[in-house]
């Protein structure tokens, strides 16, 4: 009768483990249905919306400081916003805050100084430009600004005209 206890009892403790198999089809079930949810989710379409995002609320910062520096200066725009169109290649890109050389950009610093309009100015999340912003700002015949994010990703067009 002890015997059979004995034995009785050791197969208990074999049946309430998992097997090898068992734990391979949960890992693999588990690994099959992270990568649909990987696929689905697309991270790197999830990324470039995020800064797309921020270049909305970039050209939208710069375009209020531009026209809030209008209003209290009798709507005289800055002196360095040209007319043009935001397709002209760098030509009417805005140079960062601070930058050691604006040469061919447009220079802004009347909305940075004193941090009146701007703390500091907005940069591209891909900015690859050692001086420029990544933003473009220009102003038409009639004296609206458009500011425009020409590193859109997505085949976006962000741009923004008061």
């Amino acid at each position: 009768m002890c015997y059979m206890k004995a034995m009785s009892s050791k197969l208990k403790a074999r049946e309430s483990g998992f097997t090898l198999i068992e734990i391979l089809l949960v890992i693999g079930i588990i690994a099959i249905l992270a990568a649909v949810v990987i696929v689905a989710i697309n991270p790197a379409r999830q990324f470039a919306q995020a800064r797309n995002s921020q270049r909305w609320s970039n050209i939208n910062t710069i375009l209020n400081a531009v026209h809030q520096y209008a209003v209290d200066n009798t709507g005289t725009l800055p002196a360095a916003i040209a007319s043009s169109t935001c397709a002209a290649v760098s030509t009417n890109e805005i140079c960062m805050m601070g930058a050691g050389s604006c040469a061919g950009l447009i220079d802004l610093s009347v909305l940075t100084n004193g941090e009146t309009y701007l703390v500091s100015m907005p940069v591209d999340p891909s900015a690859t430009s050692t001086y420029g912003t990544g933003y473009r700002v220009t102003k038409s015949g009639s004296g609206r600004v458009t500011v425009c994010a020409p590193g859109a990703e997505l085949g976006t067009t962000i741009s923004v005209t008061r």
